[in-house]
C-alpha cells in the first residue's frame, strides 16, 4: 500500500509540475518523530485537500459591469446585486470587483449578507431588496445598511430608533406594479408616505420596482408595470415627494428596455455572464465567470453488462473504463442530471453514467478506436470540466437548467461551499 502510495504522488506530482510539500518539522519531537508543523499544514491548497473545485474567472466579473454601463450610459448607476454569495461565486470578491469596475450600489437579501460586505471593510451604499425584521433595525444602522421599506410599522420603529442614537434612518421604498410579491401598492403610494414621512429621521434615499416579466417575449405586463411605476412616481413629485433614487430595470431591462432605466439599474444574473432570455444574446456579448473542475480518483475497467452506481441502472457496454469524480449532488451536481449531462476531459465530451452519488459521480471513456476519433487514456488526478469550456468542448449551466426545467440561478446558487471557490 505504501509503495503503491508513493508512485501514485510520484505521478501526480511529475503529471502537474508541482513540488512535493514537506508537511513535517525538521525538528525531532521527544517521541523521536518528526511532528506536523501546523503553517506549513495551513499552506496546503484547497484544491488539494479535495480535488473538486469552483472557479471565478473575475475578468468576466469586470467585463459584465462593462457591458452593463455601455448600456445605461452615463450619469446612471450601477448597482451590483450579490444577494446569496453573489449567486454562488462569492460576495466579498465580486462585490469588490464590480464596484472597482463601475457599480456604485450594492443589493443584497438579508441583513447578514449586508454585515458580511461591511466586515470585508466595504464602504458602498448597500440595499437590502426586501423589509427586514424589525428587530435588526439596530444591526441596520450600526452598520449602516438601507433597508427596503413597505410597511408603516417598519418605517416607524426604523425611524424612531435611529432618533434614539441620534442619526439619520435612510431606506428604499418598493412599490409593487404587479409582481405582487412585496411593496405598496402602484396607487397607494402618496397615502403611505403621508403615514410615515412626518418622521424627522426618515429619509427617502430610493424608490423602485421589479419586473415579473422583462425577460419574457411578450412585452404587454412589462408595458403595464412599466407605466404604472411611471404614474407612481409622478403622482409621488406631484405630492412634493422626491423619490430620491429611481429605478427599476433588471438585468433584462438594461439590455433591452434603455426607457427604464432611470437614475440606476439593477445588474443581477448578467453579472455573472448568464443571459436573461433569448432576446438578450444577439445584442450583447456576457462571459459566464463560473466553471466547475475536479480531477479523477479512481478509473477501472468495468466488464460488459455490469453497473455502476446505486440502482445499476447503467450498464457497461464493454470497452470503457469508469472513471470516479469526488462530487456530487451535496455539491449542488443535481441527481437529476444522471445520465443526461457530460464531462469534459482533455478537450473531449464524455458522458457522465450511473446515478450520481451525495459526494461522488463516474463518468464513461469509451476505449474504442473508430474514425478520426482520439483516443483518450484517464489517469487518476487528471483535470476534467464538469462546468465550462476546454478547447471546443463546453458544458454550459444554460444546458443544466434547460435540461432540469429551472432557471441559471438555482443552478449556480446550487453549487455549494464544499467545494472551495478559486479565484482566477
Amino acid at each position: 500500500m505504501s509503495e503503491q502510495r508513493s508512485d501514485y504522488s510520484s505521478m501526480y506530482s511529475q503529471k502537474n509540475a508541482k513540488r512535493p510539500i514537506d508537511f513535517a518539522r525538521d525538528v525531532i519531537s521527544p517521541s523521536g518523530k518528526l511532528a506536523f508543523d501546523p503553517e506549513k499544514l495551513a499552506t496546503i491548497p484547497a484544491r488539494d485537500r479535495r480535488w473538486a473545485w469552483v472557479e471565478i474567472d473575475l475578468a468576466a466579473i469586470r467585463h459584465n459591469v462593462g457591458v452593463a454601463r455601455q448600456c445605461i450610459g452615463r450619469g446612471k448607476k450601477l448597482m451590483a446585486v450579490v444577494k446569496a454569495d453573489a449567486y454562488g461565486h462569492g460576495a466579498v470578491k465580486v462585490a469588490k470587483t464590480a464596484l472597482n469596475s463601475g457599480a456604485e450600489y450594492l443589493g443584497v437579501a438579508t441583513v447578514d449578507e449586508a454585515i458580511e460586505l461591511r466586515e470585508a471593510l466595504i464602504n458602498a451604499p448597500v440595499l437590502v431588496l426586501a423589509e427586514p425584521p424589525i428587530t435588526s433595525i439596530p444591526l441596520l444602522l450600526a452598520y449602516k445598511v438601507m433597508p427596503t421599506i413597505y410597511t408603516p410599522e417598519f418605517a416607524i420603529q426604523y425611524g424612531e430608533a435611529a432618533d434614539a442614537f441620534g442619526v439619520r434612518a435612510p431606506y428604499h421604498l418598493k412599490i409593487n406594479t404587479g409582481m405582487n410579491r412585496i411593496g405598496i401598492r402602484h396607487d397607494e403610494v402618496v397615502e403611505f408616505m403621508t403615514q410615515v414621512s412626518f418622521h424627522r429621521a426618515l429619509d427617502l434615499v430610493g424608490t423602485f420596482t421589479h419586473f415579473a416579466t422583462a425577460d419574457c417575449a411578450e412585452t404587454l405586463d412589462f408595458q403595464i408595470q412599466a407605466k404604472r411605476f411611471l404614474e407612481a412616481i409622478n403622482a409621488m413629485r406631484a405630492a412634493g415627494i422626491s423619490p430620491g433614487i429611481v429605478h427599476a430595470a433588471n438585468s433584462a431591462a438594461i439590455i433591452r428596455y434603455p426607457d427604464v432605466h432611470f437614475d440606476m439599474a439593477r445588474l443581477g444574473i448578467s453579472l455573472y455572464g448568464f443571459h436573461p432570455c433569448q432576446e438578450t444574446r444577439r445584442m450583447v456579448e456576457l462571459r459566464p465567470a463560473m466553471s466547475v473542475h475536479a480531477r479523477i480518483t479512481e478509473v477501472k475497467l468495468v466488464p460488459m453488462s455490469e453497473g455502476v452506481s446505486y440502482g445499476m441502472q447503467y450498464r457497461s457496454p464493454g470497452s470503457v473504463k469508469i472513471c470516479t469524480l469526488p462530487l456530487g449532488y451535496a455539491d449542488g451536481f443535481r441527481r437529476e442530471l444522471s445520465g443526461r449531462t457530460d464531462v469534459i476531459l482533455d478537450g473531449q465530451r464524455c458522458r457522465q453514467v450511473g446515478n450520481i452519488c451525495m459526494d461522488q459521480c463516474m463518468f464513461e471513456v469509451d476505449m474504442r478506436v473508430y474514425g478520426n476519433r482520439r483516443r483518450l487514456d484517464p489517469q487518476i488526478g487528471d483535470e476534467v470540466i464538469v462546468v465550462g469550456r476546454q478547447g471546443d468542448s463546453v458544458v454550459t449551466v444554460d444546458d443544466m437548467a434547460n435540461m432540469l426545467g429551472t432557471v441559471q440561478h438555482e443552478i449556480v446558487i446550487g453549487f455549494s461551499h464544499r467545494m472551495p471557490r478559486v479565484y482566477v
